[in-house]
């Protein structure tokens, strides 16, 4: 199927992704593990400006994503560091795991408002370097406390942890144990097939952590991976529940990152093929239920397009935090699973969480630019953010 919007004339600011990159993602403390947030995020920055053949100083500004770093602005540090000029500001923004789209969509949106024409937006999340969270103690009497994370709401409302509430959907939408454990083998058998067709080596950015050794390959898919091995695995978050560190994401480090900029200047560049940000949404959901988050995003950018539907859309990009969770908002939208994730998703690849919205649009960009698609072809991205919150971008394939 087809989707035609209703007929208008292309604006000079329409946002236009030209390049997109992502290193390869490392587990924590595995391979990349003596990489900090700049050192992970620099080389994407540099391999955009070889890819686009622009100079850095004519970039507007870098807009990175980071959930669980040392603060103090990792954007501009990582700019700084790729030898881009003292010029180039460098903003840092922290919408948890969504934080890498949430910057590629501002960025959008500022070339839309006429702000600037040319950005490079994405995310970065080094956790194996990332600073322990330590509370201040009330007064001298007390001994201070490691948090794991920050509060995502009130405790009124309900602020658990993202493993009890995937438990939490699970039990409430009656997904079983083996329905997940077989998505989570289909997705590690997705990936493992990218990876040997080829599909991931465009987007990754090699990683040189010395002379002798360099990193080019996601280390988490597991080749050897059966469904009686996910089986054997006991409940991770509540005894007798269903989800296990098999049918869950695991915690990564890595960086994603697009070039993005105006019509006017895709034209004027002389680009054949881009995409097109088309429209993006961020909407709130409860607090204790925050995997639903991507319906209620996928559902307002939809009632935001009039006549455009899920069967419209070619390539789905789903940030896989559980499979539970994926079960549970795909039931709930109905859209083709066979257009969802087709290079796997997080349970194989990994979740680095600032950079995992923005290696959404890396896959989009490289399943529907890089790949041989129809023109005007659709992709969606989506994921899911504690505290409740959902995120979805709609792209479009340009000629």
């Amino acid at each position: 199927m087809v989707w035609h919007e209703s007929p208008k004339s292309p604006m000079p600011t329409d946002p236009i992704i030209v390049a997109a990159r992502r290193t390869p993602i490392g587990r924590a403390g595995g391979c990349l593990r003596a990489l900090t947030v700049d050192g992970l995020l620099a080389p994407v920055l540099r391999s955009l400006l070889q890819d686009t053949g622009l100079s850095p100083e004519i970039v507007t500004d870098v807009i990175i994503g980071n959930a669980v770093g040392p603060g103090g602005n990792p954007a501009r540090l990582a700019l700084l560091a790729a030898d881009f000029p003292v010029t180039v500001p460098g903003l840092t923004v922290d919408r948890q795991c969504g934080s890498g789209l949430a910057a590629i969509n501002l960025a959008a949106r500022m070339i839309q408002s006429g702000a600037g024409e040319i950005y490079i937006a994405g995310g970065v999340e080094s956790v194996s370097t990332a600073p322990w969270r330590l509370e201040k103690p009330r007064s001298l009497y007390e001994l201070p406390h490691f948090s794991h994370r920050a509060r995502f709401a009130p405790e009124a409302l309900g602020d658990p942890d993202m493993g009890p509430a995937a438990e939490a959907i699970a039990q409430t939408f009656g997904l079983s144990r083996e329905r997940q454990d077989d998505y989570a083998l289909l997705s590690h058998q997705n990936a493992i097939q990218a990876q040997q067709n080829g599909s991931f080596a465009a987007e990754i950015v090699p990683m040189s952590l010395s002379a002798a050794t360099v990193i080019d390959t996601d280390e988490c898919p597991r080749a050897t991976l059966t469904a009686k091995r996910l089986r054997r695995l006991p409940a991770a978050f509540t005894p007798g529940g269903t989800i296990t560190v098999g049918n869950a994401c695991p915690i990564n480090d890595g960086a994603a990152a697009a070039v993005l900029m105006s019509r006017r200047r895709f034209e004027q560049q002389g680009y054949g093929t881009g995409l097109q940000l088309v429209d993006a949404t961020a909407t709130g959901v409860d607090p204790g239920m925050p995997g639903l988050g991507p319906v209620a995003a996928t559902k307002a950018l939809l009632a935001r397009r009039p006549g455009l539907a899920l069967d419209h859309i070619d390539r789905i990009e789903f940030t896989e935090a559980f499979a539970a969770q994926v079960l549970a908002c795909s039931d709930q939208l109905g859209w083709d699973q066979g257009r969802l994730n087709v290079g796997g998703g997080a349970i194989a690849l990994g979740h680095p969480y600032g950079a995992s919205g923005a290696i959404l649009l890396v896959r989009l960009f490289s399943e529907l630019v890089r790949q041989p698609m129809p023109p005007a072809a659709l992709g969606l991205a989506t994921l899911g953010i504690g505290g409740g919150i959902g995120v979805a971008t709609l792209v479009e394939r340009i000629d």
